[in-house]
């Protein structure tokens, strides 16, 4: 008899964790609002129209959502200086608005029914398509957090960040090696500011001068376009050669030194990193199937689903 009631205490074990990560699914608003995500679709789409940026912008903003407090809209609320918005660690990041205006339509089409914290999964997956990169499934069901405290962002990856750190911090999160290497290339598209540049060319730790993984010949480039003393808001491609088209031009250059950023430099320098990179080249490896599968995995972090949060009314206040 005890055997018998430990093999049902394992399978009820089993079934309920099953069922605590299988909340997220596709298709989850297909009866409650089936027009929800063509709603945001048309949205993001609009945007892009309006501004080549946008794909890129929101699909940082999901990544910036998804590592403080998980995957649950927690960086659109706007409810003064201590929002999680305005951490050091979310400097640049943009496309609240668009969020916003997917939220209104779909507020009016279906009120009370998808997240805020789905709206900004889904709009980075079509900003991926949008950019000519792959188009997949995202699982959905996310419920937007009641918490936002700019303190909660302080250990957000940061483009200075050594290899050992990004790793853990990754690590941390449940995301391997692999993973961090796959989402960091989405800085395939999108451009940065000279601000997190200054350092790298000129006063480069611990030696001064500039980061000696810059190939020598694009140095020059890189120095043209955020001079020493010079407008640190300029804005430059992060991909050169490909900075509004998704692929894996990112990965060519970080084998060739010719990163912009230092923390995507800081991948060839580590043996596991460089390995994930080298793999995407001279084999079969799928880079596109590789990053959508990271993507779909960096959006269930944490993420609040059943009766935990809430279905904001508007995605800048709790309810």
């Amino acid at each position: 008899m005890a055997i018998v009631f430990l093999l049902l205490l394992l399978l009820l074990s089993a079934s309920f964790i099953g069922t605590s990560r299988g909340q997220l699914n596709v298709g989850f608003y297909s009866n409650t609002c089936p027009d929800a995500e063509s709603i945001v679709s048309g949205v993001v789409r609009n945007a892009a129209q309006s501004s080549s940026s946008v794909p890129a912008v929101l699909l940082r903003l999901h990544f910036h959502d998804c590592f403080v407090e998980g995957c649950d809209g927690s960086i659109l609320i706007d409810n003064g200086p201590n929002a999680e918005r305005h951490a050091f660690g979310h400097q640049g990041v943009r496309g609240f608005d668009v969020i916003d205006i997917a939220k209104a339509q779909l507020e009016a089409t279906c009120p009370g029914v998808v997240s805020c914290a789905d709206i900004v999964a889904l709009a980075a997956r079509d900003s991926v398509t949008l950019a000519n990169g792959p188009s997949y499934e995202v699982p959905t069901g996310r419920r937007d957090g009641t918490v936002s405290d700019v303190s909660l962002a302080n250990d957000m990856p940061d483009v200075m960040d050594s290899i050992e750190k990004l790793k853990a911090n990754f690590l941390q999160k449940g995301l391997s090696e692999k993973d961090l290497v796959l989402l960091s290339s989405a800085h395939t598209i999108g451009t940065t500011a000279c601000f997190f540049m200054k350092d790298r060319l000129y006063s480069f730790s611990p030696a001064g001068g500039s980061d000696p993984a810059i190939n020598p010949a694009f140095l020059p480039q890189l120095q043209a376009a955020c001079p020493q003393n010079g407008d640190v808001n300029v804005r430059l491609a992060i991909d050169q050669g490909s900075e509004q088209t998704f692929d894996k031009q990112i990965l060519e250059n970080i084998r060739n030194g010719f990163t912009v950023l230092e923390s995507d430099a800081r991948l060839y320098q580590d043996d596991t990193t460089r390995n994930v990179v080298d793999s995407y080249f001279g084999s079969a490896t799928s880079f596109e199937a590789d990053f959508v599968e990271s993507m779909v995995k960096m959006g269930q972090l944490g993420v609040k689903t059943g009766s935990e949060g809430e279905i904001r009314r508007v995605c800048t206040a709790f309810n």
